[in-house]
């Protein structure tokens, strides 16, 4: 894979906001790596903290600290390190998260027996699910087809996290950036559409820890909600074409809504469930309820 002399192979898009206390722990897991053929872009989302002083302390050369304001969102963020990539490859870490030391070496490893076809390297992790650091390891058992073509698989639900995962930078000109104003569930969006487009190579162990944070993007929930909603709309032909899968989708979101507050909007994607899938008496029974009104249906 060769690059034009002192162009870096990776560049890594570290995006930033308010994040100073966690920062460091991030950047020197991507200083640490293995494989040193890389530049790190901090990209700093308009932070009001000391993020600024935090980046004056690093002097390493392969360090380039991006900041503007306002806030615009980590996709924003995220965007703007792939249009400051030097690299043909691009890989992403979070503020809260830290790599393993061989994490990229790794990857990198998988693209150089990889055909031009593979345009993501991913591979397992930790993540963390609450503040007494208990951990699941992701992919979950359910994920059955984690190799070459995946789009179906992804379906169903993401399993690939961000900073799993290195990107071909060519992936971003023929499938899109990152999805701007998205509030939830905004790699998913991503992945789904490189997946149509390019295989994926899995590598089967955990290769970082995914910190647990209470005021993180996945603690928003009605943003989320929102977010499978706008999904489930941007990509509807690929799910209508599974029926099963998006009857699920429905009836999970349907759910959720019901017990957000927001009963009508619930019912009504129960009921598109059940429609899709008239043999599940789950999805049945769930909608039979909620036809029935809210008081009946949270008996």
């Amino acid at each position: 894979m060769p690059t034009p002399p002192g162009t870096p192979t990776v560049s890594v898009v570290l995006p930033t906001y308010n994040r100073a206390h966690l920062l460091p722990r991030a950047i020197e897991s991507v200083l640490a790596q293995t494989y040193t053929d890389f530049e790190l872009i901090v990209v700093d989302d308009g932070s009001a903290d000391d993020t600024p002083a935090i980046m004056g302390r690093y002097d390493d050369t392969r360090v380039r600290y991006v900041r503007y304001e306002p806030n615009q969102g980590a996709n924003h963020a995220r965007n703007i390190g792939i249009r400051e990539a030097r690299g043909p490859f691009v890989s992403f870490q979070d503020s809260d998260d830290d790599w393993f030391p061989q994490k990229l070496e790794k990857n990198m490893a998988a693209f150089e027996t990889a055909g031009p076809e593979v345009g993501v390297v991913y591979s397992g992790y930790w993540k963390y699910v609450d503040a007494s650091e208990n951990r699941i390891y992701i992919p979950l058992p359910w994920v059955k087809k984690r190799d070459g073509w995946i789009h179906e698989e992804l379906l169903r639900n993401n399993f690939v996290t961000t900073q799993a995962a290195v990107v071909r930078r060519e992936c971003f000109d023929r499938s899109g950036y990152w999805l701007e104003g998205l509030p939830g569930k905004q790699e998913w969006e991503l992945f789904l559409r490189i997946s149509r487009d390019y295989q994926f190579r899995y590598i089967d162990e955990p290769l970082l820890n995914s910190r647990y944070d209470a005021t993180g993007i996945s603690e928003n929930r009605r943003g989320i909600y929102l977010s499978m909603e706008r999904i489930l709309e941007l990509h509807h032909d690929d799910f209508a074409a599974h029926p099963a899968i998006l009857a699920e989708h429905y009836v999970r979101l349907g759910l959720q809504w019901a017990r957000a507050g927001e009963f009508a909007k619930g019912r009504e994607y129960l009921r598109r469930g059940a429609a899709l899938q008239p043999g599940n008496w789950k999805y049945r029974a769930a909608a039979a309820a909620a036809s029935l009104g809210e008081g009946p249906f949270n008996r």
